[in-house]
């Protein structure tokens, strides 16, 4: 009887606790006095608390994802993963673009500084919208047809967004659009007629150095093999620099790291500092700036600029893919100038009073774009040899 007393006892004590158990996992813990006080009533409960939780959970694997590589950052040998290059900032938009370079013919020009845009012939505009943009007035025509060019032909490439928007205008000092500016553009020795380049102003640009393989001096090879281990913060910026050096070597702009490779003879350390005419913005992307030297200019001086040009491009073995689609697309069809004319005269009102590229000049565009092409597939030959 004593025994079964006690088990008897035993079996309600368990009962009990179960049952206190189950209330309090039923029950929501009652709100602070402090908390029911203040701000109007509003009550954190405990189901609220642990989805603020979660989400602040969910936001630190999100940027411990951004920060660590991707699993394969090379896809097929040659071409950047879709994964990495979906993180690639996403620069100017084409609409943005668009609208940004129509609104830009359609305003006046309010005011005229000096500073801030390059060369003492150029200056900073403010336009009657509110925005800015820099001015460009060339040392000759062909320089401004070369940044009108340059800017046309990264749309061909799919490189476009990352070129700030650039428009042409005519400078008429009775014209509407410069009459807020007549006595600026006196001081300021442009030929009345001239045809001056409009590019939109971006703030907070910071200057870019070159990272390996080609900080160091003499370029060295980016192919799948060397990017085992590197950030994803640097597989992104290397993306976007496998662009520009394929850019640059289709125009022959010899004003950025070519030039920074042509100081190393007497400057060692050159490749250290900042790289011409290139910039970030702050959500990282590149912003390859002032492509005046690009195709007309360039192509003058393929002699001098072609020894460091062609390293740079037989530097890098990885590639976009979109941006090898492309070029494949036009040397098939052997039409990369006439391309190019078709989207430079639709888009350019102004076009006519440049010109387009010569026929020599327009053989020579073709003649690098069929180079790059047969560069890519040796890139893809080495990679399946492997």
């Amino acid at each position: 009887m004593e025994r079964g007393g006690r088990a008897a006892l035993a079996l309600g004590l368990l009962l009990l606790l179960l049952l206190l158990g189950a209330m309090l996992a039923l029950r929501e813990p009652a709100p602070a006095r402090d908390e029911a006080r203040g701000s109007g009533g509003v009550q954190k409960t405990f189901r609220a608390l642990l989805a603020a939780g979660r989400e602040q959970q969910q936001q630190q694997e999100e940027e411990e994802r951004e920060k660590d590589p991707p699993a394969a950052p090379v896809r097929r040998g040659i071409f950047w993963s879709r994964e990495l290059e979906a993180r690639v900032p996403p620069g100017f938009a084409a609409e943005e673009a668009a609208a940004w370079r129509a609104a830009a013919r359609g305003a006046r020009v309010a005011s005229l500084e000096r500073g801030g845009c390059g060369r003492s012939s150029n200056r900073l505009a403010r336009l009657s919208d509110g925005s800015r943009a820099c001015v460009r007035y060339g040392v000759s025509p062909e320089q401004i047809q070369g940044e009108a060019l340059s800017y046309h032909l990264a749309g061909l490439l799919g490189m476009q967004q990352r070129l700030p928007p650039m428009a042409l205008a005519l400078v008429e000092a009775r014209g509407r659009q410069w009459e807020p500016v007549r006595e600026e553009l006196r001081g300021s020795h442009w030929a009345e007629g001239a045809v001056v380049s409009l590019t939109r102003w971006v703030d907070n640009l910071t200057a870019v150095v070159a990272p390996a393989p080609w900080g160091g001096g003499r370029p060295r090879t980016l192919a799948a093999g060397e990017l085992s281990g590197l950030p994803a913060e640097q597989l992104v910026e290397l993306v976007q620099w496998s662009d520009l050096i394929l850019f640059d070597y289709l125009t022959a702009n010899f004003d950025r790291l070519a030039s920074n490779l042509f100081s190393l003879q007497w400057d060692p350390r050159v490749m250290r500092r900042a790289t011409s005419n290139l910039l970030r913005a702050p959500d990282g992307g590149l912003v390859f700036m002032d492509n005046e030297a690009g195709l007309v200019h360039g192509y003058r001086l393929l002699a001098t600029w072609d020894p460091y040009n062609e390293p740079l491009l037989r530097s890098v073995c990885v590639f976009r893919e979109g941006t090898a689609r492309r070029l494949a697309e036009l040397h098939r069809r052997r039409n990369a100038a006439a391309e190019l004319r078709r989207r430079y005269r639709a888009r350019e009102p102004l076009w006519e009073h440049l010109g387009f590229l010569s026929e020599r000049q327009a053989e020579l565009l073709q003649a690098r774009v069929d180079f790059v092409h047969r560069h890519i597939a040796q890139c893809r030959a080495q990679a399946a040899a492997l």
